[in-house]
């Protein structure tokens, strides 16, 4: 009887179980996207970095794990007193360059050398090395994406650049420039914004470390092999209250819509309740047949939802190559149970309401 009421009001009213269904879905869709793109992002440039293959990262005081935001204080003379260290192997400086040219990424200014003797070397897929000061290199993801070609002239940061290859993703950044050339051009000369280090062997990564402190007081010196771990939302300025700012608004949607839904189900369907509670149904009974109706709505949205997730997923992926969107299990049951929640509550008051209806006012309610 309970499952033939719900499922007749969402059938008699389908354009309003349609909205709620879709504001259910919207609510799942915002949270799953929006933690997906920053996790998902987070993760790829972690994996980036980590791919280089260095055991050890120098940066300046304070710098942050986002690589992004990070400058070039640092006297590029540095990498010459790390090299003279035990178990040192190869130094890279790199410095960095945020880049908004076809999207958002950093580019890294090397020397191609000591980049090589710390990294193994690049995989190059199509061209060759960086010869000249105007050369530069796109990793395949990178060229896809901005369908680049071996010997194109490309212009990034404001200055003609020539595709001398293209090289297999995963060695830090998208874009190769001459450290030299990016110098210039940023006004950084004999500037470093990173070091990477590569130890003799893994294992001497802590002594390496550990004299590193005693020289570079105050810089940040991580370990490469624990990098990822720090590539979380909760470590990059503002992106946890950004991140947290879009779940709520996604949940405000959901419980506004559900509420408006249910309200307007109570006054509506006024004389029914009249009817059921004069047949002897319970405050219980009412509450249950609203709350009920409001799961409906709730799981057919998350299930809206987490498609609408998927199909954007594929959307965004196919418009911008280079996006790395993380769509995870434990964050599609998060994004149910949220909606759920914001339902449920959405859904109170309107089913209190319904529970103070007097049988006899409601019998005659036009």
């Amino acid at each position: 009887m309970l499952r033939k009421l719900i499922v007749s009001n969402a059938v008699h009213r389908p354009i309003r179980a349609f909205v709620s269904v879709i504001a259910v879905a919207v609510e799942v869709t915002l949270v799953i996207i929006i933690v997906g793109l920053t996790s998902g992002m987070l993760a790829e440039v972690g994996k980036r970095v980590e791919g280089v293959g260095a055991d050890i990262m120098l940066q300046p005081p304070s710098a942050s794990v986002f690589l992004a935001f990070s400058g070039a204080p640092m006297p590029i003379k540095i990498g010459d007193r790390i090299a003279t260290m035990k178990y040192v192997e190869a130094v890279a400086p790199v410095l960095l360059q945020f880049n908004s040219t076809g999207g958002v990424d950093v580019v890294y200014g090397i020397d191609p050398a000591s980049f090589h003797e710390v990294s193994g070397g690049f995989v190059f897929l199509q061209g060759h090395d960086m010869e000249d000061a105007d050369d530069m290199l796109v990793d395949d993801w990178e060229a896809k994406s901005q369908h680049l070609t071996v010997g194109e002239t490309y212009r990034l940061l404001d200055h003609p650049f020539h595709v001398a290859g293209i090289v297999e993703h995963g060695k830090g950044a998208r874009i190769f420039v001459q450290l030299s050339t990016l110098q210039d051009l940023s006004g950084a000369h004999d500037k470093a914004s990173l070091f990477f280090i590569k130890c003799t062997r893994p294992e001497h990564t802590p002594a390496v470390m550990a004299e590193m402190r005693d020289v570079f007081r105050n810089y940040e010196i991580r370990s490469l092999k624990d990098y990822l771990t720090l590539m979380t939302s909760t470590n990059v300025p503002g992106l946890s209250d950004f991140v947290n700012s879009m779940i709520a608004l996604a949940v405000a949607i959901g419980f506004l819509v559900i509420f408006l839904s249910m309200y307007t189900s109570v006054i509506e369907r006024t004389r029914e309740i009249g009817v059921l509670k004069s047949l002897g149904a319970s405050k219980s009974y009412i509450i249950k047949l609203l709350l009920s109706e409001t799961s409906l709505v709730c799981s057919a949205g998350i299930v809206a939802g987490v498609a609408m997730s998927y199909g954007l997923r594929a959307l965004l992926l196919k418009s911008f190559p280079t996006l790395s969107v993380q769509i995870t299990i434990g964050w599609i049951v998060r994004a149910g149970v949220i909606a759920v929640i914001g339902g449920i509550i959405g859904a109170a008051y309107p089913a209190w309401l319904a529970t103070r209806k007097d049988p006899i006012e409601a019998l005659f309610y036009d």
